[in-house]
């Protein structure tokens, strides 16, 4: 609180939840190190599935395929920056980055969701061109390399899936895999289409098809990142709930200057000071985090005691912060 001293008490507690896995539908711990795997098994799959569908996709003549394999060219630098921002999340703060680099989470998120916008508007474009002027399709192999992609996408995502509900960052990386396996699905089946009607259009269709499906699958995750860059409090969080906890501990008869803000994609903060005209010891202060940590996920709680309710507190109207 720095500039503000009320002759208080300043009370600090911070978890350390590197082994709560045991979440709820809006935990915020972090994600088990395990997922490093994951990283590097999604992204060697996926390199490999890109050459393949490029390579094949330009012989067979085929936009659709061409299309998965950009967006499996997204997929793999959503990747790389999902992994990394994991692993910087783990440094020690030092110098000015006092909290680390658990921020980069929040970062690698939204760079996940505008890679994925990116790719869609290339991929609808060269549909759209294609539209206009559809061309012969090599059926059969467009097929099976899609189909290839289908169990590599789909295996990928399932690496992801068990941690996507409890960090945006991996959400990001789940929602990239299983979008690209509905993707090769649909290029699977409208080469299915063509080689039974001989409907050339059905393939730059199917790539526009893709696009929405892409752009329908992105917009949590764009909207998520873009909240905790603005330091929204976290979804599902229960602000109104927070402050009747701190306002029914003993001995508080008022709060002020309440916040809580993501520290990364599965760390929350909170900040707030009590008004306490009989003060508060250090039993007080570790109840109060635990309680929070256990009934909302807040892991780094820092409460500011303030025993003079009429001491001027310059961050005490609701509107100040």
């Amino acid at each position: 609180m720095g500039s503000h001293d009320h002759h208080g008490h300043h009370g600090h507690h911070h978890d350390d939840h590197s082994h709560d896995h045991d979440h709820g539908g809006h935990a915020h711990a972090h994600a088990p190190a395990s997922f490093g795997k994951a990283f590097a098994i999604g992204i060697s799959l996926n390199t490999a599935l890109v050459l393949a569908e490029a390579v094949y996709g330009y012989i067979g003549n085929s936009t659709a395929l061409l299309a998965d394999a950009g967006h499996n060219l997204s997929d793999v630098l959503g990747l790389v920056v999902a992994w990394c921002a994991s692993i910087a999340a783990r440094r020690a703060p030092s110098g000015r980055f006092t909290y680390g680099l658990r921020a980069s989470t929040i970062l690698a998120a939204l760079a996940n969701a505008v890679f994925l916008l990116v790719a869609t508007g290339a991929i609808g474009w060269e549909a759209i061109l294609r539209l206009r002027e559809p061309e012969p399709v090599a059926g059969i192999t467009v097929m099976v390399v899609a189909g290839i992609g289908i169990l590599i996408n789909g295996f990928t995502a399932m690496l992801f899936a068990r941690g996507r509900k409890d960090d945006i960052n991996i959400e990001g990386a789940y929602l990239h895999m299983a979008a690209d396996a509905a993707v090769s699905l649909g290029v699977v089946i409208s080469a299915a289409l063509i080689i039974w009607t001989g409907w050339l259009w059905l393939d730059p269709v199917t790539s526009l098809v893709i696009c929405a499906t892409i752009l329908w699958s992105t917009t949590s995750l764009l909207r998520g990142s873009i909240d905790m860059s603005m330091a929204a409090a976290p979804r599902g969080t229960d602000i109104a709930a927070i402050k009747i906890l701190l306002l029914e501990r003993p001995g508080v008869t008022a709060i002020h200057d309440l916040h809580v803000w993501p520290i990364s994609t599965t760390e929350t903060a909170l900040t707030c000071h009590l008004v306490m005209p009989t003060g508060a010891g250090d039993a007080f202060l570790m109840e109060t985090a635990q309680m929070l940590k256990r009934s909302h996920r807040i892991g780094h709680t820092t409460l500011q005691i303030e025993t003079h309710p009429d001491n001027g507190c310059a961050l005490a109207p609701d509107d100040v912060v």
